[in-house]
């Protein structure tokens, strides 16, 4: 386990982190909201790093390239999971990014047969900074409902935060066809 994988299996164990304090019965709403913020901060930092480090420590490889987006994709299924229970995001959406997600594991799946380990591409990281977007939203707009803050705005919220969840799913889409055409020029 060099540097950048460990940074990468932190963000695999704080996903199922961030699930357990987002529905921990914590008395203090200010804690639970910090908690959840910190979580999810660090998760991201982790992963902007841990590609950071692989790069600048010449230490890529083969693992590495499919581990990040396993732990990238634990995270925000975790992150969204979270957010359909509650009913922020609306569940038919979660479930097309949950069908993208093993869609894109097959593909790479099918890839590694051949030899041929595929990391992220442009279009991933495209879609990983909606998905980035469209959690911190959702984040905000329960860590508002949490606090009892803001509440005129929150209507608001309760349109534009799955709205933004939408946009994503729709790169998600476009960004597993993109893979999809990789897949099929190497066929």
């Amino acid at each position: 386990m060099n540097l950048a994988n460990c940074l990468t299996f932190l963000r695999v164990i704080l996903a199922p982190v961030f699930f357990a304090v987002y529905f921990l019965p914590i008395a203090d709403p200010r804690l639970a909201a910090a908690l959840l913020w910190i979580i999810f901060v660090v998760s991201e930092i982790t992963d902007m790093f841990d590609g950071m480090a692989a790069r600048k420590l010449n230490q890529s490889s083969d693992f590495g390239r499919l581990f990040d987006p396993f732990a990238d994709t634990l995270m925000q299924l975790s992150c969204f999971l979270c957010f359909v229970i509650d009913g922020i995001f609306p569940a038919f959406l979660f479930l097309v990014v949950l069908y993208r997600e093993f869609g894109i594991l097959f593909i790479r799946n099918l890839m590694l047969r051949k030899g041929i380990s595929m990391g992220a591409r442009i279009s991933g990281k495209i879609k990983t900074v909606g998905y980035i977007t469209a959690a911190a939203a959702a984040l905000l707009y329960s860590s508002l409902r949490r606090l009892d803050a803001m509440e005129s705005l929150q209507p608001v919220f309760a349109v534009v935060v799955p709205a933004i969840f939408g946009v994503s799913v729709l790169f998600s889409v476009l960004s597993f066809f993109d893979y999809l055409a990789v897949y099929r020029r190497t066929s």
